[in-house]
């Protein structure tokens, strides 16, 4: 660690949103291969209260502790052998996940390829929204699913952070895209590239979709069984990708009755998938929504707004103008 100080919320123990406490904590130098990189906003995720609150990656965390994941800045300072990145570029990043990457701060300090240049038609207030919950989506549709042009493909929570990415992505691979929302949000969901919606409230989706070539289940079973309830929309030998909670051993058996495939997913820092998703964001190909931002101050406030449900997009810290 340098001399030099910087401002970042921290928690000493588990807890509601009353822990994170906004204290001066050393400020981190970048050891070789890292770039030191000075935040000026940094996404809030799902993930981040849940660990917070002693569930997410809190397994894997250390008292004090620094949350968030989601960082949009300017490179300060490059460690020795870095030749992608030098001081002074916009870039914006998923560090470290899932081990701290401590993005609630002034600074971060991170392998410069876990990193990319910011799309150059976002402010960094909405570049900070994409890394977290668009690595996820694209991961899942691209990646994992290998969703092809012509599939059908079911979003379920499609409004969210992750899920807006998911529609659009989808979209983009030329799939048919069922989405999962409530009925207000369904005029932006297929402004998105949605080709059908399913108002979750009135409708149960197994009873409004079926023939489905791939799941991207972004509730999981603890909500009304909703991975379990995937299965049925699926055609033989389809495709559920759990995302919040994985993959139980009975929803596990559940797919295999049904003839169905299923598998988990983590998401992954990948310095090269940011920067095809910018490309799709500076060529007017993905938008992303941003629903309402927070000084690093009020952190907490912005937990309790995100604990709350019914985000249209992400919430995003302001760290440096």
């Amino acid at each position: 660690m340098s001399g030099h100080t910087m401002r970042a919320v921290t928690i000493g123990e588990f807890g509601g949103p009353e822990v994170l406490t906004v204290a001066e904590v050393a400020r981190p130098e970048p050891l070789p291969t890292e770039v030191l990189v000075r935040v000026h906003a940094a996404g809030v995720n799902p993930v981040d209260w849940k660990t917070r609150e002693g569930n997410g990656m809190a397994g894997l965390q250390t008292f004090p502790l620094i949350l968030g994941w989601d960082v949009s800045g300017v490179v300060e300072e490059v460690g020795f052998g870095v030749t992608t990145l030098a001081p002074g570029d916009e870039v914006y990043g998923m560090p470290w996940f899932p081990r701290a990457a401590n993005a609630y701060a002034e600074y971060v300090t991170a392998p410069a390829r876990q990193w990319a240049r910011k799309p150059a038609t976002l402010d960094h207030v909405h570049a900070a929204a994409v890394p977290l919950a668009a690595l996820t989506a694209w991961q899942t549709v691209a990646e994992t699913a290998d969703v092809q042009s012509g599939q059908r493909v079911l979003i379920t929570a499609a409004a969210g952070g992750v899920g807006h990415f998911a529609v659009q992505f989808a979209r983009h691979l030329g799939a048919q895209v069922i989405a999962t929302a409530g009925a207000a949000r369904h005029p932006w969901l297929k402004q998105l590239g949605a080709d059908e919606t399913i108002d979750y409230s009135s409708t149960r989706f197994e009873h409004a979709a079926d023939a489905v070539d791939v799941v991207i289940d972004l509730v999981g079973d603890a909500h009304d069984r909703t991975s379990t309830r995937s299965l049925e929309v699926l055609r033989p030998g389809g495709l559920l990708v759990a995302v919040p909670a994985g993959v139980s051993p009975e929803l596990a058996a559940a797919a295999r009755a049904a003839g169905v495939r299923v598998t988990p997913y983590l998401v992954e820092p990948d310095g090269t998938a940011l920067t095809t998703i910018a490309g799709l964001i500076d060529a007017g190909e993905v938008v992303v929504e941003v629903a309402e931002t927070f000084p690093l101050e009020q952190a907490g406030a912005a937990h309790t707004r995100g604990e709350a449900g019914r985000t249209r997009g992400k919430l995003v810290l302001t760290v440096a103008d």
